[in-house]
């Protein structure tokens, strides 16, 4: 029998014949796209993929060559990366880069990526290891572990300096990602070791900021002496800051988060909830993205497979400043 075509959405209608328009007039002689054609998918519009995004771009507009960008932005829609990568692979380009919806639900799409023979290159998050180390050429990432690692060391300074060695701690999670897993590894490694009566007392999901402000509220009824909430990524830690913030818990409950934003530098420089925060910027990886991407288009072999991306730990008002004036317009 044969294969059924996908049912596809109207926005997925739009983005193929976006790209099948910007395909076409590459073929028909412009000088864009001749050095390379790259599909890039992006999780979300907002945030750490805003500034991949940026620095994506700011690559391909630096890099010298005629690179040309294909862009999705997925909004975390597995069905809408598929039909992209489909599309974009059997467009013969150069190269896709992406960061996973699912570390599952996207094998299919990369397997037939790999299969057509576009290098598929994964950022910050991938599919799974065993999948990933057979149709995946490179990934970048911010070592999780040691993203969660630094945060929980800021977390034993604040309560060591306050004289609180059983503090309780509630998580607000986006472990639907592995990296999220790996994060609160890392945060609890360094927490426990030198606070070993620390208590994580609640570890619920809450993405958004919507979201996380209600189930941080939820967790501080639950547990009216809890000390701090941990935010594995950008919409829980303010989720949470706005939570405390709402029930008038400021000086009692403090937050550490993930995920630099002009928000989260704000209450940084307040530093009345938000005590630290740790970031892997986008517009790095971007900027790495583009590099690797170059780098296997010219045929250039890497022994390593992760390419690592830095990993910055803010943890005062002046940082919190300082992040305001060198990011005016709040890309990450």
């Amino acid at each position: 029998m044969g294969r059924r075509p996908p049912r596809l959405s109207g926005r997925a209608l739009a983005t193929l014949a976006a790209v099948m328009c910007v395909l076409t007039l590459a073929g028909c002689g412009a000088r864009l796209g001749e050095d390379g054609r790259i599909g890039v998918v992006y999780m979300d519009a907002q945030g750490f993929y805003a500034g991949v995004r940026q620095g994506m771009q700011n690559h391909a507009e630096n890099s010298g060559r005629e690179l040309q960008l294909l862009e999705l932005n997925a909004r975390g829609d597995a069905s809408e990366e598929s039909t992209f990568v489909d599309v974009a692979s059997s467009a013969d380009v150069d190269a896709l880069v992406l960061s996973p919806v699912s570390a599952t639900a996207s094998i299919p799409a990369l397997r037939l990526a790999h299969e057509s023979g576009v290098p598929v290159i994964c950022y910050n998050t991938c599919i799974e290891d065993e999948a990933a180390q057979e149709y995946v050429t490179s990934y970048i990432l911010g070592d999780p572990h040691e993203f969660g690692r630094l945060l929980g060391d800021s977390a034993a300074d604040h309560f060591e300096s306050e004289g609180v060695r059983d503090p309780q701690i509630a998580v607000v999670n986006c472990e639907f990602v592995e990296v999220c897993v790996q994060r609160r590894e890392g945060f609890e490694d360094a927490l426990f070791d030198r606070l070993p009566d620390a208590q994580i007392v609640a570890n619920q999901e809450g993405a958004t900021i919507d979201e996380a402000v209600d189930v941080s509220e939820r967790l501080l009824t639950a547990h009216p002496d809890l000390d701090a909430f941990y935010g594995e990524a950008g919409g829980a830690t303010m989720g949470a800051v706005r939570a405390v913030g709402n029930r008038g818990a400021e000086g009692e409950v403090v937050v550490f988060g993930s995920d630099m934003s002009t928000d989260a530098a704000r209450a940084l420089s307040d530093h009345t909830i938000l005590k630290a925060n740790v970031d892997i910027s986008g517009i790095e990886v971007g900027l790495l993205a583009g590099e690797t991407v170059e780098s296997v288009i010219a045929g250039e072999k890497s022994d390593e497979f992760v390419t690592p991306a830095p990993i910055d730990l803010y943890t005062t008002p002046e940082d919190g400043e300082e992040w305001l004036d060198t990011h005016p317009e709040g890309i990450p």
